[in-house]
Parts: structure tokens; sequence; C-alpha cells
């Protein structure tokens, strides 16, 4: 019976993360909408006050994980290139992060000194943390498991690219 248990919960972790997931992005979808860097039918509301396209956008997205499977040998390999994929996008969200604060510290000093909430290590901790994410792209270029997933993301970066191009 324990591991029925187990599967219980796990199953019911695994629907609350979807169904958060499904939430905040179509909450953020409708919210890019309406600051217009998103497409515009993205942000309509129902007359319910439900962000029904970007709720559908959301969850065609994730039922679009389906194909991973089926195009993959296992649900592991799935779950690892999405995973890799995620990882190499925080890793990138946050390299942008510090290197604007690396670019704020150089243009603006003035303010850096006059700020009451400063970075402790300010500019060390940043090449710091910047060596550190670029020894983790190297980890996960060298597993191969994981190396599927960061070769596909210039393709991902690419896309965005010309969706921005597009977009202006």
């Amino acid at each position: 019976i324990a591991a029925h248990i187990i599967n219980f919960v796990v199953i019911t972790s695994a629907t609350s993360s979807a169904n958060s997931g499904i939430f905040s992005t179509s909450r953020m979808a409708f919210g890019l909408a309406r600051e217009r860097s998103a497409p515009q039918f993205l942000g309509k509301i129902s007359k319910n006050g439900v962000p029904r396209n970007a709720l559908f956008l959301s969850a065609v997205m994730m039922l679009s994980s389906i194909v991973l499977l089926y195009a993959g040998d296992s649900i592991i390999g799935a779950f690892t290139l999405v995973t890799t994929m995620a990882a190499v996008l925080v890793i990138f969200v946050w390299a942008m992060i510090l290197i604007s604060y690396l670019c704020y510290r150089r243009k603006r000093p003035q303010l850096h000194t006059q700020s009451v909430y400063r970075m402790p290590g300010g500019v060390v901790m940043c090449w710091v943390v910047l060596a550190f994410f670029a020894f983790s792209v190297c980890i996960l270029a060298t597993a191969e498991d994981t190396r599927a997933g960061l070769m596909l993301m210039p393709i991902w970066f690419g896309g965005l690219a010309i969706g921005w191009f597009v977009k202006n």
C-alpha cells in the first residue's frame, strides 16, 4: 500500500505543478500582451475575466510536450532535454542580470555609492558567478544526455530573435 500512497502523492504534486504552470504562463502572456510585448490576441479576456486565448496557448504548449515523449526513446530522455533547456534559460537570464549590473556599475558609479542596498562583493562576485555559470554550461556540454538540450538552445534563441524582429 505504501507504493500506492507514494504514487498518489507524486501524481497530486505533478498535477498541482502543472496547474500552477498553466495559470502563471497564461497570466504572464496576458500581462505581456497588455504591455504590447506579446501578440494582442493574448490580451483579451472572457466575460468571466479569464484570459482565454493565453490559457489556450499555454495548454497547447504544455500538450506539445507529448511530442517529446514519442520522439525520444524514454520519458527520462524527454525530462532531461526539458530540464537542460530550462537550466540554460535560467543561466542566461541571471547572466543578463549580472551583466546589466556590471554595466550599471561602470556607467553610473555615483548612483551605486549613494545606494542604500549594495550587492555584497559587488563586481568581484558578479565575475565569480559568471565563471560558475560558464563552468555549469561546460558540464552540461560534457554529458551526452544534456548536450542535446544545449545544442537546441541556438535554435530557441534564433526563433526568439526572429520573433523580436518581426514584432519590431
